[in-house]
């Protein structure tokens, strides 16, 4: 007999590879029923394509889930997900599947299709019975323009989606562009999935970090620190690089798993990127491991200026940032054109270290 969902994190409460969280706990009965009911009718076709002549059997509602970082939310949607024996699942981020989704929309264009969008959502829809999305974030007009539609054609047709968020619907794309458009895909949401608030009172990626130390100098001798830290905080998640859209460009995350972001000074700031750029790596991550901050001086002075609006977007998305660098934040930046601005960021990294950084 197959253990419920409850049953299987309980299991995990007691070999101690997960802390009991009466929040987290509260929510499992909700995905087991999506679980039970995709099981059990795994070999229904379901909305639009249940035939002509058959009833349409159409899923009960999806669910998404928001609350703060760090409360469990990428760990149940792993549970649930790996747990849910039907074939036709997809686990992805958010970002990742909206990359998939302009890819397939450009294609599309190239063929002279009136709506590109529609073999596009065809195309997700013939092979998924459940989507399972990660950190739902609209911060993109492109995006939002495509993101109702989109949905539409999913639910029109059956599929089951479960997200997960740091904030609830109606703050999605909260100060986007033309955000009146935005609006009735936050009402369809309403009506088509639960909304559920993880009401968890303790933030696991806090407590790992919680007393440890998160910035190392000098960079080279804390390779296999921060290899541990990694380790440690994804669960030993197998890692992929994560590709952002961002006004009609891509930015890539060189490693990302469950929530956090691992790359190098380099992938950052020596490349053309601006505050869009930096915004969007700040939404999508909990949590920035970045690697190798040189000293910087007026040599340097270009991937410096983009280092500090880097870090200004991490501050101001509360991103817990663990780092490895070639000296103390006071001394990154002690000469040259700039170094008097830099004190500022040189305050924040100091504050950044704080044990309660992010709660």
């Amino acid at each position: 007999m197959r253990q419920t969902l409850t049953e299987l994190y309980e299991a995990r409460v007691a070999d101690g590879s997960l802390r009991p969280d009466p929040g987290q706990h509260a929510v499992l009965p909700a995905l087991e029923d999506l679980r039970r009911w995709l099981e059990d009718h795994a070999t229904r076709r379901t909305g639009l394509f249940a035939g002509m002549f058959a009833k349409p059997l159409m899923p009960p509602k999806g669910l998404y889930l928001w609350g703060g970082v760090g409360r469990g939310k990428s760990m149940l949607m792993d549970l649930f997900a790996e747990a849910t024996a039907i074939p036709q699942k997809r686990r992805v981020h958010f970002h990742a599947f909206m990359q998939d989704i302009h890819r397939g929309l450009h294609a599309a264009r190239k063929t002279g299709v009136d709506d590109p969008l529609a073999p596009v959502a065809e195309a997700v829809i013939k092979d998924t019975r459940l989507l399972a999305f990660d950190e739902m974030q609209i911060t993109d007009i492109t995006d939002a323009m495509i993101v109702g539609r989109l949905f539409e054609k999913l639910f029109a047709a059956g599929v089951v989606i479960v997200t997960t968020s740091n904030r609830p619907p109606e703050d999605l794309y909260k100060t986007g562009l033309n955000r009146a458009l935005f609006l009735p895909f936050i009402a369809m949401l309403r009506e088509r999935m639960q909304v559920c608030e993880l009401e968890s009172p303790t933030d696991f990626r806090q407590h790992r970090l919680a007393g440890a130390q998160v910035y190392f100098h000098p960079a080279g001798k804390a390779h296999g620190e921060i290899t541990a830290i990694w380790k440690d905080l994804t669960g030993g998640a197998p890692s992929a690089p994560l590709k952002l859209p961002v006004n009609g460009r891509t930015i890539d995350i060189p490693s990302y798993a469950n929530g956090i972001g691992r790359a190098t000074f380099w992938d950052f700031c020596a490349r053309p990127l601006g505050p869009a750029d930096f915004l969007a790596i700040a939404a999508a991550l909990r949590v920035l491991i970045l690697e190798d901050i040189p000293q910087l001086s007026a040599s340097n002075y270009n991937e410096a200026k983009r280092f500090v609006t880097l870090i200004d977007a991490l501050y101001e998305a509360r991103v817990r940032l663990i780092c490895t660098a070639a000296d103390e934040p006071e001394r990154l930046y002690i000469e040259g054109t700039g170094s008097f601005e830099f004190e500022r960021t040189a305050s924040r990294l100091r504050e950044m270290q704080g044990a309660d950084w992010g709660l």
